[in-house]
């Protein structure tokens, strides 16, 4: 088979990874890819490599994957998949991994999403949707419970704002709408109640009518240490959660992600792909903060690695409406990812610092380093993102999986570098609180 991926991040890597161990696989391209896809292709000794092509350019991109003749697409991120790229491929009987323009409304749109979710009762925040300025101001004013104010459309991880109070909350909504600080995302707005719990991530294989979670995530969106500092699209994740017990996961299908892929069935949008449930533990049960449409970025790099099974053949059973006949392995062990980012992520950033150490961290047991924001200049690998770098460790316990992931960090450098030094921790105390918007 050849197969293509479209991105260029960490979780783009981390699926080149997953799929080039699939003896399936002959020739893997990756669009546009970065150095660490570059350079797996190479070593696997495969045919392909990356593709520059802008993951957002679906004309260019299904011109290649037909002339090519590639046999399975697989998109990484959001925005191509909201632009339609899988309706423009299954038009020209091309196989592809992703929902189509309509079923990713429920990422695209969070005014969709949250509509959606009271039309099949799937429980959520109580919410309102804005389009004018002043009427979204006074229901704030008049809102009796602390909220969130989400910008409605794709913002990169960013249009999610959790204040602290009113004056920050009418501020939040001042950029979005007034001055419009993203742009058409920000057009509609969504302010809803804040829930407070543990914050959980569920990303789950459809058919469009077989749904199968894969391991529960839970990923850090702060830029600092003790979740302080402006969000992020996420600095950090580990995989399993030790809190989610067989029962919680039972109630998170049949109360959450069967109810939404029936729904969107019966809204004749039949759902082949991920769906990711951003989902918060409340003392009241699992609430959706948010829906992706989408593998998530950091947690594919945690939960890739612990599945067993055939990546390939399980997303073909997906396309071919045969899910309920697979059965997914996944290693009784865990997983975490740290993310080594630029100086100033998640603002301004430099590019082309030379990266030390790789090659020493990856020698480590069990660490693999999913390459993010970096490309090639010549001998080096230098720079070229926000999010640089996912350290991930696999060991058959959390806190092994922490310290060995910790120590691959400490062979790696580049100018500027920035990390968090508390993953997984959460999993062992803390009780966080948010709005959602995960990457």
């Amino acid at each position: 088979m050849k197969v293509l991926i479209i991105g260029s991040g960490g979780r783009e890597h981390a699926l080149a990874w997953k799929v080039a161990q699939s003896p399936l696989v002959k020739g893997l391209w990756v669009a546009p890819g970065n150095a660490g896809t570059e350079l797996l292709v190479e070593r696997r000794g495969l045919a392909g490599g990356n593709v520059p092509l802008n993951a957002e350019n679906v004309p260019e991109l299904l011109d290649f994957a037909e002339t090519l003749g590639i046999d399975l697409t697989i998109v990484g991120p959001e925005a191509p998949l909201a632009l339609g790229i899988v309706d423009a491929f299954l038009r020209r009987k091309l196989a592809i991994f992703g929902p189509t323009q309509a079923g990713a409304q429920i990422e695209a749109s969070k005014a969709f999403a949250k509509d959606f979710m009271a039309r099949h009762k799937i429980p959520t925040a109580r919410f309102a949707v804005f389009e004018d300025y002043q009427q979204a101001v006074d229901y704030l004013r008049q809102a009796d419970f602390p909220v969130v104010v989400k910008a409605s459309g794709l913002a990169a991880g960013k249009g999610v704002f959790v204040p602290e109070d009113r004056a920050r909350a009418e501020k939040a909504l001042y950029e979005m709408m007034v001055r419009r600080a993203f742009g058409e995302a920000g057009e509609q707005v969504v302010i809803e109640e804040r829930l407070y719990g543990q914050e959980l991530s569920v990303l789950a294989l459809s058919d469009g009518r077989t749904v199968v979670p894969l391991p529960p995530a839970q990923d850090y969106k702060r830029a600092f240490d003790g979740d302080q500092g402006p969000n992020t699209g996420g600095m950090g994740a580990y995989a399993p959660v030790p809190f989610v017990s067989q029962e919680l996961l039972q109630e998170i299908q049949r109360t959450i992600l069967q109810p939404a892929v029936d729904g969107l069935r019966k809204e004749g949008i039949p759902y082949v792909g991920v769906l990711y449930a951003g989902l918060m533990l409340t003392a009241q049960g699992p609430r959706v903060l948010e829906f992706n449409c989408r593998f998530g970025d950091p947690e594919t790099q945690v939960v890739l690695p612990l599945l067993e099974s055939d990546l390939v053949e399980v997303i073909q059973a997906c396309i071919a409406g045969r899910l309920k006949d697979v059965r997914l392995e996944f290693r009784p062990a865990a997983a975490v990812t740290v993310v080594l980012a630029s100086r100033g992520y998640p603002g301004p950033y430099d590019k082309g610092m030379v990266i030390q150490g790789l090659e020493r961290a990856e020698a480590l047991d069990s660490v693999i380093v999913f390459h993010a924001g970096t490309r090639r200049a010549g001998q080096d690998i230098v720079t070229n993102g926000g999010r640089v770098l996912n350290v991930t460790a696999v060991a058959p316990s959390l806190p092994e999986a922490v310290a060995r992931a910790y120590e691959a960090v400490q062979h790696i450098s580049f100018e500027g570098m920035h990390y968090r030094r508390d993953i997984g921790q959460s999993a062992l105390q803390a009780v966080g609180t948010g709005g959602g918007d995960g990457a």
